[in-house]
């Protein structure tokens, strides 16, 4: 298979879904710079497959406050660890092996706490992870080899695959409520719009016939 076909290849859409988040643990209040957490954020495949087939690199961005904030994962896992003690939103920069595909950023806020009295207190590891689909429409024909090659392996079901339906479930269950909201909205302004117009075209209306009576009140 040539590295450099990049023909597109029209019609096609591919859907990788991906799982992105980070791990936390406390271990104490480190003196010598106050460090509470040890914490590992990544990008990770939905199912069991090589990511690195058709990822090339990862960039994460953290607080300015680390010494080299931007750093690059160049092969899997495609992960950072690192100690602090606060929140703060990462940005997470995802490159492919075609460099023609546009990277997909995405954004995740850090959580070193769980939720409930004393939790900064808790040794019991905290979980933060999401649900994301990428879509490749119309890639390039190399792209679309590499992306059927990891489509093609069939790994079995393990207890990361059940836990990540269950992130899948509820992400798209949020989704569908979202667009329901908004689809609500989107109805309700349209009234409210059609309303405004009719308002206004009342308002012009009576203006004219305003501008009607004083005309002819000025021409007698």
């Amino acid at each position: 298979m040539a590295t450099n076909d990049l023909t597109r290849v029209k019609g096609t859409s591919i859907v990788k879904p991906i799982i992105y988040g980070n791990t936390a643990t406390y271990f104490g209040k480190r003196h010598e710079d106050g460090h509470t957490h040890k914490w590992c954020v990544y990008v990770r495949p939905y199912v069991n497959e090589d990511i690195g087939t058709w990822v090339k690199k990862v960039h994460f961005k953290l607080h300015d406050s680390y010494e080299s904030p931007t750093r690059v994962i160049q092969k899997p896992p495609f992960e950072v660890s690192e100690t602090g003690w606060g929140e703060f939103e990462l940005v997470i920069k995802i490159f492919f092996q075609d460099t023609s595909e546009r990277p997909v950023t995405l954004y995740h806020v850090l959580k070193l706490y769980s939720n409930g009295q004393d939790s900064e207190l808790s040794e019991k590891p905290v979980l933060s992870e999401f649900y994301e689909e990428i879509i490749f429409q119309d890639p390039s024909t190399y792209m679309k080899y590499v992306l059927n090659d990891t489509l093609s392996k069939n790994p079995p079901i393990d207890e990361n695959n059940l836990h990540y339906e269950r992130i899948k479930k509820t992400t798209v269950e949020k989704m569908i409520k979202s667009r329901k909201r908004v689809q609500e909205h989107t109805v309700m302004y349209k009234e409210r719009l059609k309303k405004l117009r009719e308002t206004i075209n009342k308002f012009k209306d009576e203006i004219c016939a305003l501008q009607s009576q004083c005309s002819s009140s000025a021409l007698r």
